[in-house]
Order: structure tokens, then sequence, then C-alpha cells
């Protein structure tokens, strides 16, 4: 496991999509954390508060996480770190971190052809820490680079099979089962139900179902969610079929439709980016 990608694990991160930037240069990138921590020393003159209590001095970092990729033709992975001290510490005190963020591009094809000269493909996003910072750390590389940040949401459909890809992966040891939250609609309040199933059982379900190892087809993941919905009925003459797939938590990663995900298990960190980078990917074109 690698040390420099160890720290993304079992953190909550906020998804985005974002458009290729305009004449960035991974070569620059001491340049821009420079830049970007004057751009956040400038929102604080201006009066916007970026942290509660104590004046702090915030300094930003910008580096590469190479072992973000599929492959050597995707763009290496950048991080964003904002740290900082407390202007009554001493001068060696260590900095504390805030909060990070981190460009990657995921992918198994080689999405440079068909990119337009001085343009860089970075297309998925993920924050961690406050919204104020993720806010100002998004407006100055927008300004910046003249791209664009959306909020990267997940349907009930792609929540599906998530659950049926993360289910049939193979792990050496976990604790946790595989968890299906629903949303009750049509109620004066808001109700989930939460379905937890015992990780031996779901692969076991999932590898009745699947046809061929390695591929996955849309029926394949109807009837895996339709055995889970029908054993559910059985129990509780509840049919969850009728409700909104909210939530998937597995051994090897959870996922929430408002765009949030935590990644648990390293091995699979780069194919469950991949996922989510065709997520960004079809929310941009």
């Amino acid at each position: 496991e690698s040390q420099r990608t160890a720290f993304l694990l079992c953190k909550q991160w906020t998804l985005y999509s974002v458009t290729p930037l305009y004449k960035f240069s991974s070569a620059l990138l001491k340049d821009y954390a420079k830049l970007l921590s004057a751009s956040i020393a400038a929102e604080k003159q201006k009066g916007l508060a970026v942290e509660v209590g104590v004046e702090l001095d915030i300094k930003a970092v910008i580096s590469i996480l190479p072992d973000l990729r599929h492959s050597d033709r995707d763009q290496a992975a950048i991080l964003v770190q904002l740290s900082t001290r407390s202007s009554f510490s001493k001068k060696n005190s260590a900095e504390k971190l805030i909060w990070s963020g981190w460009f990657c591009c995921v992918s198994e094809d080689d999405l440079s052809e068909n990119l337009l000269e001085d343009f860089t493909c970075l297309p998925l996003f993920l924050a961690n820490g406050a919204e104020t910072y993720t806010s100002i750390v998004g407006s100055w590389f927008q300004k910046t680079f003249d791209c664009c940040f959306r909020r990267l949401t997940i349907s009930p459909l792609n929540l599906s099979w998530m659950a049926a890809m993360w289910t049939g992966c193979k792990v050496d040891k976990t604790t946790s089962a595989t968890e299906l939250v629903f949303s009750v609609s049509c109620l004066p309040y808001p109700l989930d139900i939460s379905y937890a199933i015992h990780t031996e059982d779901a692969k076991a379900l999932w590898d009745t179902v699947q046809k061929t190892p390695g591929e996955i087809t849309q029926e394949e993941v109807d009837i895996f969610m339709d055995c889970l919905y029908s054993h559910f009925h059985r129990h509780f003459k509840i049919h969850l079929s009728t409700m909104r797939l909210v939530k998937v938590s597995t051994a090897i990663a959870s996922a929430h439709c408002d765009g949030s995900v935590k990644f648990l298990q390293s091995q699979y960190l780069t194919g469950v980016l991949m996922l989510l980078t065709e997520l960004a990917l079809s929310q941009i074109q």
C-alpha cells in the first residue's frame, strides 16, 4: 500500500465533475500553490472568515499523486492540501492539515486524443473538509484555468451497479456487512430503511447471478437486486423496489446519492475511481 495514497482511505470525500483545465501545467505546481495561498489570504482580508476564532496562516501545497492511474496514458492525479499554523504558535510547530482535495482521471480510454491543445482532462475532483475551503479553492481554479466545477450526484441505477460490482470483489478480511439504504417517499416525514446482508451471503448470491467473471451486464445487476428485494419482502412484506436507493456500503467502498464516497480497500481504489471518472465525464459531456 502506497503511503502517498493511504490517507485517502476511510475519509468522506465529496464528488465534483470538472471541465478540462486550460493551460494547466504540472511543472508549475509550486507557483500555483503560492498563488492559491495568496488568494486565500486576500479572501480573509475581505472579511470572509475561513476559520472561526484566532487568526490563522493558511498555506496551500499542490503536488502529484503518481499512483492513481489505470495506465500511463492517464493524467497524473493532482493533490491540493491546505494547512494552518496559529499566529500564536511557535515558528517550528507542526502545521495542521485542515482541508484536502484532489483531481484525477482514471480511465480505460485515452481521453487526450479528442482533447484540444492546451487543455488538461482531470474530470473528477474529490474534497474532504469544510465547504468554505472547497468553495475558495474551486473558485480559484475556475478563474485561473477557465474550468467549471459541478457537484456530482449518483443515481439509484449507478448505486445498484456499485452494489453488484463491489459485492463481487474478493477481500481478505472484512467485519462489515453489505448495506443498502432506501428512502421512503410520499410520507410527511423523512424515513429510510436500512437493509444489511452478510458480505459472504451477498457475494454467494452474486456468484450465482454473474455468468461471465470480469463482465457485468444490466440484466445481471437487475437480477441481483430483484433477489435482494424478494428476500426482504418475504420477511417484512415491504416492496423495496418501489423506493429510492440512496446509499450503498460494502467492504470495498461506500457511496451516497448526494455524491459522497468513502474508500475502504486500497487494492480496489483505482477500480472505484475508474467508475467515478466515467460518471464525472458523463455529466460534462
